[in-house]
């Protein structure tokens, strides 16, 4: 696997600062959300140039730094009309950049029926999954037109909240340019944790052949409350991950989350040292 982490949550005051940084961190990978990550210069969408995508290529090969995600994680199911053609109109340009940058994905979860972005009971309804399909379809006819690949995130409190919705997306679009990111903890919330190997494998027995990227953190349970933490912090195990990755998925990228600049090397070595034991 390519072990990587979130440009995000690692410090620095330059972008080649940056960069250079996740290098020594030994990070082969990011997932790299502009602006978030970038603070020395603009980062709205009209800074998504081709010489701001050939400069940051540049710098990540010079670094041996895969660009694995880039992130535009906006609300494809927005009932504000223009707030969702100014949306489309993003992702397109990440696909262009994407395009330029050499970036594996441009990565996208799939939102809610509301203008907040708030979790809701329609979001889980027939009626809500067929709006999100219908506007995520312009953008991954985009993609195809310049070789790029979306892939969407499932997580437990939006629209495509679990593997059969994912499925249904990915059949109704019928795109290879179109693939998912495997966040195992973003499935799990309160009632279902207890059951999470069984919900890991029917995520990969349903949709195996297109996960393009994984996520991975750590859970645990506070007062109740199902927390996300970095790998190895948690209550997790791994070995069913790491076993499908090594059996099914050799050199696809990892990337770390809920990490910080404190605990990302602990959080890499821990998952190298199971990876190496399996």
């Amino acid at each position: 696997m390519r072990i990587g982490i979130r440009a995000h949550d690692v410090k620095a005051d330059t972008f080649e600062g940056l960069v250079k940084e996740i290098h020594n961190e030994g990070m082969h990978c990011c997932q790299l959300a502009v602006p978030k990550a970038v603070h020395e210069f603009p980062t709205k969408k009209e800074v998504l140039t081709p010489g701001m995508a050939l400069y940051m290529k540049e710098v990540f090969a010079e670094n041996k730094v895969d660009v694995a995600v880039l992130g535009c994680y906006q609300n494809l199911a927005t009932p504000d009309e223009a707030a969702l053609k100014d949306t489309i109109d993003t992702y397109k340009r990440h696909i262009v950049f994407a395009s330029l940058l050499g970036a594996g994905v441009v990565g996208t979860e799939t939102g809610a029926c509301n203008t907040e972005y708030r979790t809701e009971p329609f979001s889980f309804t027939e009626e809500a999954l067929e709006i999100f399909i219908k506007n995520l379809r312009p953008v991954v006819e985009y993609a195809e037109k310049l070789g790029v690949i979306v892939a969407i995130e499932p997580v437990c409190r939006h629209i495509v909240n679990n593997a059969k919705r994912a499925r249904k997306v990915l059949d109704a679009i019928d795109s290879p340019n179109l693939q998912i990111i495997f966040d195992p903890v973003n499935l799990l919330d309160e009632s279902n944790y207890q059951e999470y190997p069984a919900i890991f494998k029917e995520f990969v027995e349903i949709l195996g052949p297109d996960i393009a990227t994984i996520h991975a953190k750590d859970f645990k349970i506070e007062n109740g409350k199902l927390l996300s933490c970095a790998c190895g912090t948690g209550q997790m195990d791994y070995e069913f991950l790491l076993r499908y990755i090594k059996e099914h998925k050799p050199h696809i990228h990892v990337l770390l989350e809920d990490t910080n600049p404190s605990n990302a090397q602990q959080a890499r070595q821990f998952m190298e040292e199971k990876y190496a034991s399996l």
